[in-house]
This record gives C-alpha cells, structure tokens and sequence, in this order.
C-alpha cells in the first residue's frame, strides 16, 4: 500500500507550503528566477527536500501554485465585495501588486524569467477569459479580445507599478475600464 499524503487542510501542510513560497518569492527578490535552485529554496524555508518533493515537482509548480492561491483569494475577494460586472477581478489584483511592488517589479524586470511572466500572463488570461465567458460569444475574435484586454491589464499594471508618480491602486483600476470599455462595448454580440 502507498503512503497516503496529509491533505491540504492538515496545518502542518499549509504551514510547509507557505514557508515554500515565502522562500521563492525571497528567492526572486534576491536571485532572479534563474538564478537558484529547488534545493535554494529548500534551504531557504529549511525544509528537506523530500519533503519539497512531496508537495511540488519543481520550482515552476511552486510558482503556479501561488498564483492559483492568488486566483481564488481574488475570486473569493470579488464574490464578498458584491462588485458584479466582468473584469471585477482587476481591482483585487492592481491593489495586490501595489501591496507587493517590490515582488511584482522583480516578476516583470531583468530579474525575472520567461517562465515566471508566462505563468502570471496565464493567470491574467484566464482571470480576463472567465469573466467575458458570459459577455462574449466564443470564436476567434473573443480570442483577440480576450489577448487584448489581458495584455493591456498587465501593460497598465506595470506602468502603474514603474511610474514615478504614484498612481492609487482605484485610480488604475478605472482607468483600465474606462480604456477597455469601448472594445468590450465593439466586441459584444449584436442583437
């Protein structure tokens, strides 16, 4: 018979996670993404690397598995603040990089890896795809909307985290839907 895995409720699970992540994104922030290894962030949460093993393949599923922690807390932050209407997630997320800066500039500067980027544009992707599912009609122009509309989200994102000037985490947020509501407007199904 196999060892059965604790689950991921267990505490002791959530506590090995989080020290994994906080390592990788220490990691990041010192390194670059290339620059350290899964024993590197083993080392770093001081956690054995069986152990690493046990809970992710490689350093890439540790990255997505943050960023899906982050999908469902801006999910289930979006669902308690009843603010209905597609591309809600936006918000959530620009206040998160703000909080964050200094993660989120490491994530899209010279630090940062292909993978990385590629991972959170995923992320932003999906989050843009899910909430234009009931808006749009599917077919290859909703797929051009939807790369659009994700690649401004993150363009604006970064420019509002590199800008000298500080722009409020709202104001950025309004701005983005105020720039995208005339493609979602020119992209909807007419009647």
């Amino acid at each position: 018979m196999g060892t059965k895995l604790p689950s991921t409720s267990d505490r002791r699970v959530q506590r090995t996670r989080r020290a994994l992540r906080e390592a990788l994104v220490a990691l990041i922030l010192d390194r670059g993404w290339e620059a350290f290894s899964v024993q590197d962030v083993c080392d770093r949460a001081d956690v054995g690397r069986s152990t690493f093993y046990t809970h992710f393949a490689d350093k890439e599923e540790l990255l997505v598995g943050g960023f899906e922690d982050l999908r469902s807390a801006l999910r289930a932050q979006l669902a308690a603040s009843g603010r209905p209407g597609p591309l809600g997630f936006s918000r959530g997320l620009i206040e998160h990089a703000h909080e964050q800066r200094r993660l989120f500039l490491a994530l899209f500067g010279k630090k940062s890896g292909l993978v990385v980027q590629r991972r959170f544009r995923d992320l932003v992707f999906g989050l843009v795809r899910e909430d234009l599912a009931g808006v749009l009609a599917a077919g290859r122009r909703t797929d051009a909307v939807i790369a659009f509309v994700a690649g401004a989200f993150i363009e604006l994102l970064t420019w509002s985290l590199e800008a000298r000037s500080a722009t409020a985490p709202e104001e950025v947020d309004a701005l983005f839907h105020d720039l995208v509501a005339p493609v979602l407007g020119a992209a909807r199904p007419r009647a």
